[in-house]
Formats: C-alpha cells, structure tokens, sequence
C-alpha cells in the first residue's frame, strides 16, 4: 500500500497553557515546557519555542490556543496570556504551516474514540468541544449564563471551586455535567483539566481524559498517529 505524503510529516505540537507551554514533536518521546502567564505575547513565545527545541526537525506546527479561533485565526485575545495573539503570523514565525484550534478541542480530538463525543475541561474556566463523527467544533458553554448572573464558568471553573469549597463543587460538577448531556446528547463524555483529580467520583456517563490527550489531538490534526 502506497504511503500518502502526509503520513511522513513530522510535527510540532504546542499546548499552550495560562502558566505553561508545553511542546513535543514526531520523534521526540519526551515533552519539554517553559512558563507562559499574563505578561507571554506571541512573539516571546516563538521565540521560547525555537530556542527549547533547537535543533529539532518538523514540517509543521500544530497550536492549542486558550481562547476562541475560528478557520486556523485566533479571534479573541487570551484571558491569562498577553496581547497581541489576534492577527499574529505565526506561519512565518515558524516558517512552516501551521494550524490553531482551541485547546479544548485539540484535547477533545486527542481523546476521542468514536460518535459524538462531548469534552468538558475543569481548569482555570470551563474548556468545551463536541467532535461528531470526527468533525470537532469548538464551544464556549463556559460562558453560557446559568441563574443569578454568573456563567457555568463561575461554579465549575477554579474560582467556583473555591467559592464554593469541593464538596459543594462537585455537586455543582455532576449538575452541570447532566444538563449539557441532556441537552446535547453525547454518545460519551470526557473530562478533561487539572481539577479532574478534585473529583472522588465521576458523574455518570463520564470518563477522565488524560493530559497526554491534548498533544495526541495535535498530531490528529494534521491526520498523524502518535509517534
């Protein structure tokens, strides 16, 4: 069987995080990281980038961006990053084509297994994605409002927990988690986030993620296996 071009590429793959940014690449079995956080702009990260992977090879880069992209283009600035994401170059930064999904999705795309799967992220916010039948969208359910003025984002993001203290929180967890499958139907879905390992127990017809998911997603998206 004849071996499609594609099959051959090697990728860079960035998660980029509100603390840090992790990277890893086609025939690299460790990932390496640096910290990111509010003052991180696009230009100071390519350069972090370049300079803690000198010397590796890849025809392509692949970018998990904390925030909205519509079509490969990041729409709206990051909340725990720096300015100036919005209209950056970064194929000629990289020198290579280059594809930008948000995070959420490119951990949901790492992660998904079949149907219509939907990704919840308890982090900082409320990270969310729906993959049907292998075609990924991501949303901002985070942002939807949910009585008393606040947003799910407010109860199950990391300032919710706090407010709220775990027990409280996890209740709210398994609430918001049963409305958006009835709601929204999944055939299964995925939790994903550092506040994953808060919870003592699993909503029903949930399953964890693992953080290894997000670099997976970004080697999927250019149709690549893991190395």
């Amino acid at each position: 069987m004849k071996r499609t071009a594609s099959r051959k590429m090697k990728i860079l793959v960035l998660d980029v995080g509100g603390s840090h940014v992790k990277c890893a690449a086609t025939g690299h079995r460790k990932t390496v990281e640096f910290k990111s956080g509010p003052r991180m702009i696009p230009d100071r990260m390519v350069e972090k980038v370049l300079k803690i992977t000198k010397g590796w090879r890849y025809d392509a880069v692949s970018i998990g961006y904390p925030g909205v992209v519509s079509r490969d283009a990041i729409v709206r600035e990051p909340h725990n990053l720096g300015t100036g994401w919005i209209g950056f170059d970064f194929p000629a930064a990289f020198g290579c084509p280059v594809k930008i999904v948000n995070d959420a999705a490119m951990q949901a795309l790492g992660g998904y297994r079949g149907g219509k799967m939907l990704f919840l992220g308890l982090g900082t916010g409320l990270g969310s994605a729906l993959i049907v039948d292998g075609a990924i969208a991501a949303m901002e359910l985070g942002h939807l409002r949910c009585g008393r003025g606040r947003t799910y984002e407010d109860y199950v993001g990391e300032l919710g927990r706090r407010r709220l203290g775990n027990g409280k929180w996890r209740r709210k967890v398994d609430d918001v988690v049963e409305g958006f499958r009835r709601a929204l139907l999944p055939d299964e879905i995925v939790l994903g986030g550092g506040n994953v390992a808060r919870l003592k127990r699993l909503p029903p017809h949930a399953r964890r993620g693992d953080n290894a998911d997000a670099i997976l997603g970004g080697f999927r998206l250019w149709d690549e296996a893991a190395p």
